[in-house]
């Protein structure tokens, strides 16, 4: 997570010098402009014309340029309400020709490609923030450029596509639940030790000497970890139902996490790590 971060400083970085750029090329031809207008320059107002008429006259290459790729959205990783994700597009070159200064815009996030050689294909990526669980629709993503002089942007809309947003991992560690359910997980073997009390263990499972020390501990059992399995409630997860969504998401995460076997019991439907994967757990969880 801390790599991806990294990743998208360093490209908002290149973001703004790119938008500083434009906005110095902006400002020299208003310059000119108040320069021709002010003093009645000729040679300028010359200038002016020659500027824009080659702006318009170059288009067609500016239409070749973007017009030959092809682009789809291809994939996202797992993302989550209020965290930084990425979405990967597929974009190719079929033609004979390199494509120069491509953008990828979606999501009002944008990531400069650059060039796409000729036969060749690539990957790209634009961050997003989702703000709400469930169907994410990917729409109003386009490809675009200002190849040759940046003065015309040219624009390749890119097909509609779905994702899924899994709700906010958010709520107590999986460690309390644990204690509770220790009975869980399987037939007690061998004393295993002692461990600091927590106040959620059974008081049979307590270390009265050590209580008289002023220390408390209770006493720690090996499990037949084949048989050990957690069991979320829906209900005890949260006050509500987008509470008990993050809580049983972040157990869910710190599960597969841990390599624990778990189950969750909805109001009217019982999942199980046993029998659906965890992407098809989240999945539900966050079209609840």
């Amino acid at each position: 997570m801390e790599a991806i971060r990294n990743f998208i400083k360093i490209r908002r970085e290149v973001k703004q010098r790119g938008t500083i750029f434009s906005l110095f090329v902006v400002l020299l031809l208003f310059g000119l402009f108040l320069e021709a207008y002010m003093h009645n320059f000729n040679l300028v107002y010359i200038t002016l014309f020659f500027v824009f008429a080659t702006a318009f006259s170059v288009s067609p290459f500016g239409i070749k340029n973007i017009g030959q790729l092809k682009a789809r959205y291809d994939h996202s990783q797992r993302l989550y309400v209020g965290d930084i994700g990425l979405l990967f597009f597929k974009i190719s070159n079929p033609s004979k020709s390199t494509s120069w200064a491509i953008e990828l815009v979606c999501h009002k996030s944008k990531e400069e490609i650059g060039r796409i050689d000729a036969g060749k294909s690539e990957i790209a990526t634009v961050e997003i923030t989702p703000t709400n669980r469930g169907i994410l629709h990917i729409d109003k993503c386009r490809l675009q450029s200002l190849f040759p002089l940046s003065t015309v942007r040219f624009v390749l809309p890119i097909d509609g596509a779905e994702t899924i947003v899994y709700p906010e991992p958010k709520g107590v560690s999986i460690d309390s639940i644990k204690s509770k359910q220790s009975s869980l997980f399987g037939e007690e073997g061998d004393f295993d030790g002692l461990a600091p009390y927590s106040g959620m263990e059974s008081l049979s499972r307590i270390h009265w000497a050590s209580v008289a020390k002023g220390e408390p501990t209770v006493k720690r059992f090996s499990h037949d970890m084949e048989q050990r399995e957690l069991v979320f409630d829906f209900y005890d997860a949260g006050d509500d139902d987008e509470s008990r969504l993050s809580q049983l998401t972040l157990w869910v995460l710190e599960c597969e996490k841990s390599r624990d076997s778990f189950k969750i019991i909805m109001p009217n439907k019982i999942l199980s790590s046993k029998k659906d994967s965890v992407d098809e757990i989240l999945r539900y969880l966050s079209l609840y």
